[in-house]
């Protein structure tokens, strides 16, 4: 009689594997949310004068970074589905907090967000990794990444569509927008309830309550707060700190800034407000293509190293920059502007060329840190993917802060000198845990025969 099939069967590999596949789902519904709202947030605000979208993200990555120093506790504590769920729910209430436009309420409401997305970021993390093996860290990182940034093009399509014709944003149209991206938060955060605990989770949690829960669960608290101040001090995670800043600083351009100045170029023609849906779509393309392809590719990665993956990135984010440069006027970030750069009249296909550009590096970058995060602190995930989040997040926060004041020549100019910088720190930590695997590797060659040989001589010994 054949197995009974359950209602997961339906999916294809190992139950850790469909925790990966839901995980993915579920951010993919809350982030098509949230991304597209960031991507729009400025247009919309300077279209009914209320606030300023570079302000709110400000708020939102100052408050998730100094958050993130906490958030290893209280996931500790709350477990990490319902820090995931916590979280997902502050989305939902920040994106309907754009119902009713107010900046007080815009600004609070962004605060909040902060610390939401610090429980939703760091749990995230951690489960992953807990759904992992050293071998499949890579495989799964870039399959979560890929299904997470198809929110950029479902979202940003909606948007296209919406905005068609519309040099400003009216209340009609912001409120459909706005109602159907705080439904969508709604389902993800609804199937991240369907989440299924790990096994290694259900250990810790099985050695938690035979020490006896509570008192576990502030001892826990405070030793993943204490391990994320020691881990900040590790020589590897010192060198990640240059790689952490720059995906921080590019995911702000390329999340908020980057479109704004597009739709802000006058010389774009008529369609410039449209453009910035299209922007979006292009930049979630090159993060799905780039996290399937480095998704299919993990188990190599983690053979022939991740070092090749992050040079790619640094490239097309090179490439990228310098035709934005061309391209759009150094006054686009901050309003709009009749303003022309290099290129007369300005391309749109150019610039949506650089929008998948910068998609695809940023896919090149953040699936190799969730992989040599997964790999070399397995036992601190909670902690490293604390930290990594703390300096991303703070330094999107500081880049929020300048791009509404700083011309843009100036902000790619700071962008490539940290995406060198970055680059090379990565490459030092790959080499160095490169170099320790082979020498383990050797090791283990010259111990094998000398053990064989000690086998070979014991029965021997024996007999006499």
């Amino acid at each position: 009689m054949p197995p009974r099939l359950t209602s997961w069967d339906w999916c294809p590999g190992d139950r850790q594997f469909q925790n990966v596949l839901l995980l993915s789902f579920a951010f993919m519904l809350i982030f098509t949310a949230f991304q597209t709202m960031g991507n729009i947030e400025k247009i919309v605000l300077e279209s009914i004068k209320v606030g300023d979208g570079y302000v709110s993200l400000a708020i939102i990555y100052t408050v998730f970074a100094f958050s993130n120093w906490l958030a290893p506790s209280m996931t500790t504590v709350l477990g990490l589905r319902w820090s995931m769920i916590g979280g997902g729910i502050l989305y939902g209430l920040f994106i309907a907090s754009f119902l009713y436009p107010m900046a007080w309420l815009l600004y609070f409401m962004s605060g909040i967000l902060g610390l939401g997305a610090a429980l939703i970021w760091t749990a995230q993390g951690t489960y992953l990794t807990l759904s992992s093996t050293p071998e499949t860290m890579s495989r799964n990182s870039g399959i979560f990444w890929a299904i997470l940034q198809c929110s950029m093009f479902l979202g940003n399509s909606f948007v296209f569509w919406q905005f068609e014709g519309k040099e400003v944003i009216d209340a009609s149209t912001r409120t459909l927008v706005f109602l159907v991206l705080t439904v969508v938060a709604i389902s993800g955060v609804i199937c991240l309830f369907f989440l299924r605990t790990p096994q290694l989770e259900i250990d810790m949690l099985s050695r938690r309550n035979d020490l006896g829960r509570t008192d576990s669960n502030n001892r826990s608290a405070l030793q993943a707060f204490k391990n994320s101040l020691r881990l900040f001090a590790r020589r590897e995670m010192m060198f990640l700190f240059w790689t952490f800043l720059y995906t921080g600083i590019e995911l702000s351009f390329f999340s908020g800034v980057y479109s704004a100045a597009v739709g802000f170029t006058e010389k774009l023609g008529p369609e410039a407000k449209r453009l910035v849906g299209l922007c979006g779509i292009l930049v979630g393309v090159g993060e799905v293509f780039g996290g399937f392809t480095f998704g299919l590719l993990g188990s190599r990665t983690v053979k022939k190293g991740r070092d090749p993956i992050v040079l790619l990135g640094f490239l097309c984010h090179t490439v990228a920059f310098y035709l934005i440069f061309l391209n759009l006027p150094n006054s686009s970030p901050i309003g709009p502007t009749t303003d022309i750069a290099y290129i007369f009249p300005p391309c749109a296909g150019l610039a949506m060329l650089c929008a998948f550009l910068l998609g695809f590096g940023d896919a090149c970058f953040n699936t190799q840190i969730y992989s040599i995060l997964g790999g070399l602190f397995a036992d601190d995930s909670a902690p490293s993917f604390a930290l990594f989040r703390f300096t991303q997040s703070g330094a999107a926060a500081v880049s929020f802060f300048y791009s509404s004041s700083v011309p843009l020549g100036i902000q790619l100019g700071i962008l490539e000198f940290f995406c060198l910088i970055g680059s090379f720190t990565f490459f030092i930590v790959e080499w160095e845990d490169a170099r320790k695997k082979r020498d383990l590797a050797f090791e283990s060659l010259i111990q094998s025969p000398a053990e064989e040989e000690n086998e070979e001589r014991h029965p021997e010994e024996e007999l006499r």
